[in-house]
């Protein structure tokens, strides 16, 4: 059988963990997608799938041919569009993740405009406030803000955002104005982390940070619900600057203990390593990339 189409056949199974399940997302029929599977494992001398009669589990061996085999797919996918031309018209689905805010406030027009000027692609937008692993979730773009580690992802610095401390003029009237991060030990604090029931904030140098452990009096589960918080005068929050610009800005925030701020934190597009480039792919990061290093709350 063909390499590439019992390649497929597997990302299939493996993905959805289902032979019937592959079966229907390939309109194959259930016996030519066991053939493929018991093709592909003879061909490579190794059990890619345990099945038992209640389901089917990737086999570690597995779990690394599947990442293997969808960059190999994703190579292929993108060396077509590149030998068709740098001015082929951009098509199929682009996936784009960035966290809720940000997303909604900075990603989201770039998506509308990129929609319109290219009819022929559809968009899948992922906003969460968690990282999405690009390779696992088969996402194409993201935005991340903050130092990145090193990976094979190529990442393009478009802007940078601050880290502040902010609080509502009524809690700072009733509490006092913190004059230093010792002092945030006797304020109530807002965490946008559910993580742990302590939190840790780091003021100053990444090479000599101080940080503070506290124990948030709120703590809620995303950052448009800490801003609220914040305004509402439940405490002090720590918020990137752009999350807060407009409360700021109105005055129904108030930034505290800025002399303490960390260095800037970079935003960076990452998309996944790969020698062609694909239209879709290339047109949206050009758009995004412009519309970042122009927005002046990013600069």
């Amino acid at each position: 059988m063909d390499q590439i189409h019992l390649m497929k056949v597997f990302v299939a199974v493996g993905e959805d963990e289902s032979f019937a399940s592959a079966s229907r997302r390939l309109d194959l029929s259930p016996a030519a997608v066991t053939r493929a599977i018991a093709a592909l494992e003879e061909s490579l001398g190794v059990k890619l799938l345990a099945r038992t009669t209640r389901n089917v589990r990737l086999t570690e061996a597995g779990r690394r041919y599947l990442d293997d085999t969808r960059q190999i797919l994703a190579s292929i996918v993108a060396a077509s569009e590149a030998a068709a031309g740098v001015n082929a018209t951009p098509k199929g689905n682009l996936s784009v993740t960035a966290s809720v805010l940000f997303g909604r406030w900075f990603v989201m027009p770039c998506i509308a405009r990129y929609l319109k000027m290219h009819p022929e692609v559809d968009v899948s937008a992922y906003f969460l406030d968690r990282v999405v692993n690009l390779v696992d979730e088969g996402i194409d773009v993201a935005v991340r803000i903050g130092h990145l580690p090193d990976s094979s992802l190529r990442a393009l610095r478009v802007g940078q955002v601050r880290c502040v401390l902010v609080a509502s003029p009524e809690y700072l009237a009733e509490h006092g104005t913190p004059e230093h991060p010792a002092d945030l030990l006797k304020h109530h604090i807002i965490a946008s982390t559910g993580i742990s029931p302590r939190v840790d904030w780091k003021f100053g140098a990444l090479d000599d940070p101080t940080t503070v452990r506290m124990k948030p009096r709120l703590t809620v589960s995303s950052n448009d619900a800490a801003v609220a918080g914040a305004v509402a005068g439940m405490g002090l929050a720590r918020l990137l600057s752009y999350q807060v610009g407009q409360e700021v800005a109105s005055g129904k925030l108030r930034v505290v203990l800025a002399d303490y701020e960390e260095a800037p934190w970079p935003i960076h597009i990452l998309h996944r390593e790969s020698k062609y480039g694909s239209s879709k792919v290339r047109y949206f990061i050009d758009l995004l990339a412009e519309h970042l290093r122009n927005h002046p709350h990013l600069a």
